[in-house]
């Protein structure tokens, strides 16, 4: 009898693949792609092949770092419209497939809901296809809800399947640390070791009432239903609409004065502004990221008195932030984003 499964389709070494694809001579050597490509100037790395991450390379290392630990890598700058064409391609093939619902997470992954009696026989069908299609390689994931198929996806790669259910679930992740759980970050990790939580199995038996006290009454109750893999069974097809637009550089050289960092905000507004007028929604909230050297992020928001779409604006309220900061120190990477108000049929 079939029955609804939830599939999570995860492109493998995604942006050094298309590299490869483009590249063929590159196959089977480390390849890293970020920023200019450039290992001596300020970047991290977007994307590593699996040759290269032998080497410790790994996604947000600085380029720097990476070329330290893998001298023989290739270096490649990002190509973002290569990118996008081919996840397009990925999505397509996805949706092209029978009765399957398709909630799109980003480039290279994808949440895809069936109804099978074999669920890793569709699995396998999906990636014959990709492959036959694009040339990527995937791994897929499957499980009753969106958490244990996307947990999943990590047992089975690469270019495998795994599947994790609410049997199966306890005894495959309750023994392993709670930073393996999907938005479980080193931050998060802590805090809960703070608390005696170590495994995945303790947080999901943890008292509510003590993760609540330590992490808010929504957030901490939410941390032990993610330990037992529950959440939504149903991917949302709903199509994506953005909740803010954002921009930011790192400097190769350091700003030093207060009027660097107005004409920076100044040229990061800009290209803001275009973005959300394109959205045809104005911006009521601006955040602000500075990165202070050596390697220091802070972060600022605020409300505007009135929503707008005006550059000057929204710059002049990010260099107020930043002016509250009382911080001289050296900037090597500001950011600014744009919240914009919600769409008219709320969604």
């Amino acid at each position: 009898m079939s029955r609804r499964w939830v599939l999570h389709v995860d492109l493998d070494q995604f942006l050094a693949a298309v590299e490869v694809l483009r590249r063929p001579e590159l196959a089977g050597r480390p390849v890293v792609v970020g920023g200019r490509g450039d290992p001596t100037e300020r970047a991290v790395v977007s994307t590593a092949s699996y040759e290269a991450r032998e080497h410790g390379v790994r996604s947000g290392m600085p380029l720097r770092v990476a070329a330290q630990r893998c001298p023989g890598a290739v270096f490649l700058p990002l190509d973002l419209p290569a990118y996008e064409d081919a996840s397009e391609q990925v999505m397509s093939v996805l949706r092209g497939w029978p009765d399957a619902v398709v909630q799109v997470l980003g480039w290279d992954e994808a949440f895809v809901g069936i109804r099978a009696e074999d669920p890793q026989e569709v699995a396998r069908g999906l990636q014959a296809a990709v492959l036959r299609e694009t040339g990527l390689h995937c791994s897929v994931g499957i499980g009753d809800t969106l958490v244990r198929a996307k947990t999943a996806t990590d047992l089975g790669k690469p270019r495998g399947t795994a599947v994790l259910t609410r049997e199966t679930w306890p005894e495959v992740m309750g023994p392993r640390p709670t930073g393996a759980l999907w938005g479980v970050g080193r931050r998060i990790e802590t805090r809960l070791a703070g608390l005696g939580i170590t495994t995945v199995a303790e947080l999901a038996h943890a008292d509510d009432a003590t993760l609540g006290r330590e992490f808010g009454p929504t957030n901490g109750p939410r941390l032990s239903r993610l330990a037992r893999g529950e959440g939504p069974d149903r991917p949302d097809d709903t199509p994506w609409v953005p909740r803010a637009r954002g921009r930011e550089t790192t400097y190769q050289e350091d700003l030093l004065t207060p009027q660097q960092v107005r004409d920076a905000l100044g040229t990061l507004a800009e290209r803001v502004a275009e973005d959300v007028r394109g959205e045809g929604r104005p911006v009521r909230r601006v955040h602000l990221k500075v990165r202070f050297a050596p390697f220091s992020t802070v972060h600022r928001s605020h409300v505007l008195a009135a929503p707008t779409t005006d550059a000057e604006v929204v710059a002049g309220e990010a260099f107020a932030l930043y002016r509250r900061l009382q911080d001289h120190r050296p900037v090597r990477l500001l950011g600014v984003r744009g919240e914009m108000v919600p769409p008219a049929d709320g969604s």
